[in-house]
């Protein structure tokens, strides 16, 4: 009995491949897979049919990559490398195969799965619904089934970089205009239509006439310098190697396809599976998994969702929901409040979907709500209005009456209390926060706020209602700021105070970078509104005591609101901050721990007060909704590897530097080692 493979050769003596994992809903490598793949190579090759077709059995897709679990059992470097190597062998013989092979890809085909499908000679892709990647880079690694060398050899160096230093999932149409796949097909003919291509093979793909002039080695230098400059635009070589290494290797080899290439791509991604970085990566992708699991997608009958308050966080909020195919109602008190969002959320479908009827469908599932008509049709309804408790709780003794049975109340509020807000309903329980972060299209994370009487079933829908809308939910209980606004505005405030002292802004923001952030907090506080940081402010001033920076009053009464206004710390011209570079003194050598330690403090305190149920949600819900270092694994995580006691020293250090906000935390007590007795 073969659990993962099975095949059968039939009346054309065409053999069929497919896989079917056993035990779980999605094709995945692990180790067994593709050492029982290379069993049934060997047994069809025996066979000598016409022809090899490999497909899957599952609704989903063709193969989601290798079993990233799997790599956190792996207890060094050679054991990677024996893992790798016999991969690299079984894709090397499907390639060697004395017939043509053919892969028919559904679904999605990722990182290992596209790589088999590159070690055969043809690949059939379903059109519509079909995504290919090589995303591993986002795993602190690269392809290393042969993939950094038949990606390249079959597209040519510029396409195959842009798929491998990217990995980012590319669709079925574009695959087949690079080259990626050799035919577009239907879902409901794809066996026949490959049997029938099988049967009178086309001559293969070969990459364009210039591709081979790149591969010059007089001009791979030039070229991979190119590539390096670009990368280092965007990515840190110390923190994210994995890019770096994949030029390296096409810069030494091009296309070689020797067996000392195959074998350096073998080296070279057993180093890096076993650095800090791919450890730390992989621990985000199984958090986000983690995240994912939090909701079952049937606890709600999700149909009609509907948004009060039209501003930029309720618009854009409808906006996502209507892209995800949900009718959606937007309300606000007159049409010239709802109308700019009604064209961003045009312009928000122009630039995810692919066909002008999927954006005219999109645009006729928002509509315009005035009365909120549709309240008592909607599954979910949404406030999103402006933080003030006394109107969004008006708003909702006007809609509660309206609710159907069973449809969830939310509220998008970022810091008030939820006891505060639910008090007068006649159902205090059924009022949970779903917080979503600006801008709602890009950050994955919402928050699902809770408090001790919230009721159970309205917490699970919630988090269905999230995984339908293909959010990452994270539970917390109600408190000031939650958590990632809790963690945050430490952060943000910092930088302001530094701010006030003359350090220049890029100086700042480069000390955030150069820790790992996305963005430096002094352009994060201007994307986010300095009047949202100031309402955010004032509620951690009146209940945790922490300090307001008069320039934030200053500036908000003066009108200068940050990105949206054109003008915040920085200038902002056709939405990028015009920065003055030479201005990025490092010479602040304690900048970047000022910044970072109040967040990792304020983590500590979230922590103590079980914000979040356990040290990986809060992880989690820090990385994914303040974008925090992800190589590094989470705050929680990064206090560990770094050592408690020596970040509870620079708290102390700054303490007696700059004033009690750097006091330690009480949690941090039951972070440090116990003294010994």
């Amino acid at each position: 009995m073969h659990p993962h493979w099975s095949y059968e050769i039939d009346s054309h003596q065409l053999a069929w491949l497919a896989i079917d994992h056993p035990e779980s809903g999605t094709n995945t490598l692990s180790r067994a897979v593709i050492q029982e793949l290379g069993e049934r190579i060997h047994e069809i090759a025996a066979q000598s049919p016409r022809g090899l077709v490999i497909y899957s059995k599952k609704k989903n897709g063709f193969i989601a990559g290798a079993d990233i679990k799997e790599f956190t059992t792996l207890k060094n470097s050679e054991e990677a490398l024996q893992l790798i190597r016999a991969g690299q062998r079984v894709y090397s013989e499907i390639e060697n195969l004395p017939f043509p092979t053919l892969v028919i890809l559904h679904g999605f085909a990722m990182g290992g799965g596209l790589e088999l499908a590159l070690a055969c000679r043809y690949r059939l892709a379903v059109r519509g619904s079909t995504r290919l990647g090589l995303p591993e880079v986002k795993l602190g690694i690269h392809p290393g089934f042969g993939g950094t060398v038949r990606s390249v050899r079959l597209l040519g160096v510029q396409p195959a970089m842009r798929i491998m230093l990217r990995g980012e999932p590319i669709h079925a149409e574009a695959a087949l205009k690079m080259g990626l796949v050799d035919r577009l097909i239907d879902s409901e003919n794809a066996h026949t239509d490959a049997r029938d291509f099988l049967l009178h093979p086309p001559a293969p793909h070969r990459p364009p006439r210039l591709a081979s002039v790149l591969e010059l080695p007089l001009v791979r230098p030039w070229v991979a310098r190119r590539l390096r400059d670009e990368l280092r635009r965007h990515i840190r070589q110390e923190f994210y190697p994995a890019p770096y290494a994949i030029v390296a290797l096409w810069e030494r080899f091009g296309n070689a396809g020797t067996p000392a290439h195959y074998e350096a791509e073998a080296h070279s991604i057993a180093n890096l599976m076993s650095s800090p970085t791919a450890r730390n990566l992989v621990r985000v992708f199984l958090l986000q998994d983690r995240l994912k699991g939090l909701g079952k997608k049937s606890d709600l009958e999700l149909k009609r969702v509907h948004v009060i308050g039209a501003g930029v966080m309720g618009g854009d909020i409808a906006a996502w929901c209507a892209l995800r195919g949900y009718a959606v109602s937007l309300q606000d008190r007159e049409a010239r409040f709802v109308e700019p969002a009604l064209i961003r959320a045009r312009k928000l479908f122009e630039r995810r979907l692919h066909t002008p009827g999927e954006v005219e469908a999109a645009v006729k599932r928002l509509e315009m709500d005035l009365e909120g008509q549709n309240v008592s049709d909607a599954d979910v309804v949404i406030e999103a209005i402006f933080e003030n408790p006394d109107a969004k709780k008006t708003v909702y003794a006007s809609i509660e009456p309206k609710l159907k049975p069973g449809a969830l109340l939310a509220t998008n509020t970022s810091s008030i209390r939820l006891e505060r807000l639910s008090a007068d309903l006649d159902d205090p329980g059924r009022l949970v926060g779903i917080h979503f972060f600006n801008p709602v299209a890009k950050m994955p994370l919402v928050e699902i706020v809770q408090t001790a009487g919230t009721h159970a079933e309205t917490i699970a829908r919630a988090l269905s209602f999230a995984r339908q809308i293909e959010r990452l939910p994270v539970p917390v209980q109600s408190a000031p700021g939650f958590l990632v606004n809790r963690v945050l505005m430490p952060y943000l405030m910092e930088a302001m105070l530094a701010g006030m002292e003359g350090i220049p802004y890029e100086s700042i923001d480069e000390a955030a970078l150069l820790f790992g952030m996305p963005m430096g907090p002094v352009e994060l506080a201007d994307t986010v509104g300095l009047d949202v940081a100031l309402s955010v402010a004032k509620v951690f001033a009146q209940e945790l005591n922490k300090p307001v920076p008069e320039l934030l009053e200053t500036m908000v009464q003066a009108g200068t609101l940050g990105k949206k206004t054109g003008r915040g710390f920085y200038r902002y011209r056709d939405g990028h901050p015009v920065k003055d570079h030479s201005r990025a003194s490092l010479s602040h050598t304690d900048l970047k721990d000022r910044l970072i330690l109040p967040l990792l403090n304020e983590v500590v305190a979230c922590r103590r007060e079980k914000i979040v149920d356990n040290d990986d949600l809060i992880d989690a819900g820090v990385i994914f909704g303040t974008g925090f270092a992800p190589f590094r694994g989470g705050p929680l995580q990064y206090i560990r590897e770094t050592g408690p006691q020596s970040i509870y020293e620079r708290l102390q250090y700054f303490e007696e530097r700059l004033g009690e906000r750097f006091s330690p935390d009480p949690g941090w007590q039951d972070l440090l080692p116990t003294p010994p007795t």
